[in-house]
């Protein structure tokens, strides 16, 4: 009888193993073991019993603490993982990054170097001084460079790491005119050589190479590239070597750029290659709409990127994904991949608001592009490619999109780029695979969508939803389709018969959908590592 009720007890709780059962059994066996185990005569008598219930006590106050942890764990997971549902994707796309970077405990103004904030006096020394000088606090939590107000004319310098740079509103960084002031390096590896011409390139005006917590910040401070000497050397066919960006950071960690405003770059504004955890945000980029070959934003063989609440308007492309150049590319082999972009309003004249390419050999993929406007533009969103690169663009999304006056609405194009020598593989094709295109409003479309791929290499799983773009009247032709294979439901105008509403497309092109997610929380996650590590 008595280990009947044992028993019984033990399996009230195995059956319902809640912390109310748990403390109902123990207070059963304590009960029933302080009745028939209490005394000497008693404990005798039921010997093997009241061993029994003493060894099932022990146990079950040991579950009973188990219990406890484990349901506070559960309940801690489940609050994180609610927040990580609102805050990542189910708000609009808000996932509640809004960094919190810890001051640095050393500052010093650029004054302290002798700097002169007259537009003439050129800076260059006091630049390369003062950061040589705060590269001694990197192991003391880092500093900061505090740049006043003024006109601060200056030749290239690099970054350190642990460093601040941080421009105070009516501080202006501005470039020299004078091409013998910029340092000209060798080409990137996975370019193999300058974009523009043969040989090497211009060092870019704010550089860092190798560096971890670096951070470009200010009250909305300015740099200024003053592109217009670059420009007019890149249309005379003048330069000797290739034009020098605005800010690049080579194979860095832990990078942010925000609260700026960036004018007139000679190439790019903003160049992260190589990098990991990179987090630009409230960023302010202009270029004259003729300025040739300006691009704002290049995130390029590098990871966990996010941008956001951007303002661009550019000569070229507003934002261009890219990751090495044909064989160099396909040797070098890093990606660019776990990119969010989202908050953004893009104006490209010549180019496209968002490419992807065509500078692609190492990889383009886990991309989420949403809440985004584009207007004023030749094209808006666009896939680059040829034959040659080799490489893949593959599990994209870009949703949530509105545009305003666009030639080319959506394109991919596998006959797009030129080739850096010809030593390039002409059988390494490119792949264009899992791309969806969904929730995207547009007025004055002049084309719907153009998707060319390659007769050897066809662009696969394309899949468009919910679309519906106003066509103007300039218009001839609202798509054109070869070599292209997908995916079609609620798209206005009605797209090429290639992207017919098939069930085994249908079924394969929300796939990616989950692994995408990953790009989703990337801005959080960015966050959280900066929190956390920053300074470390």
């Amino acid at each position: 009888m008595t280990v009947r009720v044992a028993c019984l007890a033990w399996l009230t709780w195995v059956h319902s193993p809640s912390v109310l059962s748990i403390l109902t059994c123990i207070a059963f066996l304590n009960s029933y073991f302080l009745t028939h185990c209490s005394t000497v005569h008693t404990l005798t008598q039921n010997f093997f019993t009241c061993y029994v219930l003493f060894i099932l006590i022990r146990i079950t106050k040991l579950l009973l603490l188990i219990s406890i942890i484990f349901q506070i764990a559960l309940l801690l997971f489940l609050a994180l993982s609610n927040e990580v549902r609102v805050n990542g994707y189910s708000d609009g796309g808000k996932c509640d990054f809004n960094p919190a970077l810890k001051p640095r405990p050393h500052s010093v103004s650029i004054l302290e170097f002798g700097a002169v904030g007259d537009g003439k006096t050129l800076n260059t020394i006091a630049f390369q001084n003062a950061i040589f000088y705060l590269k001694s606090f990197a192991d003391k939590g880092g500093a900061q460079l505090y740049v006043p107000p003024g006109k601060w004319l200056t030749a290239t310098f690099s970054l350190t790491s642990h460093l601040t740079l941080f421009l105070e509103k009516g501080a202006a960084i501005i470039g020299s005119q004078d091409p013998f002031h910029w340092e000209v390096v060798d080409p990137l590896p996975s370019y193999g050589r300058g974009i523009e011409v043969p040989g090497g390139r211009y060092q870019s005006l704010i550089n860092g190479y190798m560096l971890n917590d670096v951070v470009i910040t200010g009250n909305n401070g300015t740099i200024d590239g003053t592109g217009l000497a670059w420009w007019e050397l890149f249309r005379s066919h003048s330069l000797n070597y290739s034009r020098p960006h605005l800010i690049e950071l080579v194979a860095s960690n832990y990078v942010v750029v925000s609260n700026l405003t960036l004018l007139n770059a000679p190439a790019y504004s903003i160049h992260p290659i190589y990098c990991s955890n990179v987090h630009i945000q409230n960023i302010s980029i202009y270029a004259p709409p003729d300025s040739p070959y300006t691009v704002g934003i290049v995130p390029d063989s590098s990871d966990n990127v996010c941008i956001e609440d951007c303002f661009i308007s550019i000569g070229y492309d507003a934002i261009a994904l890219k990751s090495g150049w044909d064989e160099y590319g396909i040797v070098y082999g890093r990606p660019t991949e776990n990119v969010h972009i989202r908050r953004v309003n893009l104006q490209a004249s010549s180019g496209s608001t968002i490419a992807f390419g065509s500078d692609m050999s190492g990889g383009i993929s886990n991309i989420i592009v949403e809440h985004i406007h584009l207007h004023n533009s030749n094209s808006g969103i666009q896939f680059r490619t040829t034959r040659g690169r080799g490489g893949y663009m593959k599990e994209i999304i870009i949703s949530d999109i509105e545009m305003k006056n666009i030639y080319t609405a959506i394109s991919a194009n596998g006959h797009c780029g030129s080739h850096p020598d010809d030593k390039f593989d002409p059988n390494a094709l490119p792949l264009l695979d899992h791309i969806i295109f969904q929730d995207i409003s547009g007025t004055n479309i002049t084309i719907a969508g153009s998707f060319v791929g390659l007769e050897e290499s066809p662009f696969i799983n394309i899949c468009l939803s919910n679309i519906s773009l106003s066509i103007n009247s300039v218009s001839t032709i609202t798509w054109e389709c070869s070599n292209v294979s997908g995916f079609s439901e609620s798209v206005l105008p009605k797209p090429c018969p290639d992207f017919d509403n098939l069930s085994d497309f249908s079924s394969s092109c929300f796939s990616p959908l989950s692994i995408n997610r990953k790009a989703a929380a990337m801005c959080s996650r960015v966050d959280e590592l900066k929190i956390r590590e920053m300074g470390v």
